[in-house]
């Protein structure tokens, strides 16, 4: 299958603060997930639980490349917490993780593997050219807790209908449903972070979503891509 990958343009304003690690696949079937999955995702837990089992986060090194990115753009990453970091907080909380639909439960789990917030999104809500750039005074929109996410100063990626994803909290709009059958990931890194690493992390992502989102008559086509 033919795939037209997302390729945003970063604001000039941003030059120097962030890479994105980027990922399409279809055709997706999303559901409940399935046993592979939920064992693979209890593997990771548990691994993780006993690797940092009474360590703060800021003595956990993989967490600093996302708490930079942060600082970046003048965010306080112990108040906003990028979502990579506030998963693995509440595994090593003992709290459950969230269960969502296989899309989003294999997107969590990647965060976990790669310690970076990660946009997940159903491409085919996404119109026209997209762009990283900077929150404007008072922007906001609806967050998948329908919450209201505000954005003013944060990294936000914006289409033509306006904001929807940021790597704290992606948007109502865009969000992963029963219905969707194209994906989009945006993996968010500083812009220090290496090439070939981020290029691997989609990779293992794109595996992924081969493996466990594939439709029963179909298999999951993907493409990936590093910028800058």
């Amino acid at each position: 299958m033919a795939l037209s990958l997302i390729v945003p343009s970063l604001d000039s304003g941003l030059a120097g603060s962030a890479r994105l690690g980027l990922v399409r696949a279809a055709p997706v079937a999303v559901g409940p997930s399935s046993p592979a999955l939920e064992s693979e995702i209890e593997t990771t837990r548990a691994g993780l639980a006993a690797a940092h089992a009474g360590h703060s986060p800021a003595e956990i090194p993989g967490l600093e490349p996302a708490r930079r990115l942060y600082r970046s753009f003048g965010i306080d990453p112990t108040r906003t917490r990028p979502s990579s970091e506030a998963l693995l907080r509440r595994l090593l909380q003992g709290k459950p993780l969230p269960r969502i639909v296989n899309a989003v439960d294999l997107c969590n789990l990647c965060a976990l593997w790669f310690l970076l917030p990660i946009g997940l999104y159903d491409a085919e809500t996404i119109h026209g050219a997209v762009t990283l750039r900077r929150g404007g005074a008072g922007e906001s929109y609806a967050g998948v807790r329908k919450e209201t996410v505000h954005l003013e100063g944060r990294p936000v990626l914006s289409d033509d209908e306006g904001p929807f994803g940021n790597p704290t909290a992606d948007s109502m709009r865009t969000c992963v449903t029963p219905a969707t059958r194209s994906l989009w990931m945006v993996v968010f890194a500083p812009a220090m972070f290496p090439a070939e690493e981020l290029q691997a992390n989609i990779r293992r992502a794109a595996t992924g979503m081969q493996r466990y989102l594939a439709p029963a008559d179909a298999t999951v086509a993907t493409e990936t891509h590093v910028i800058p």
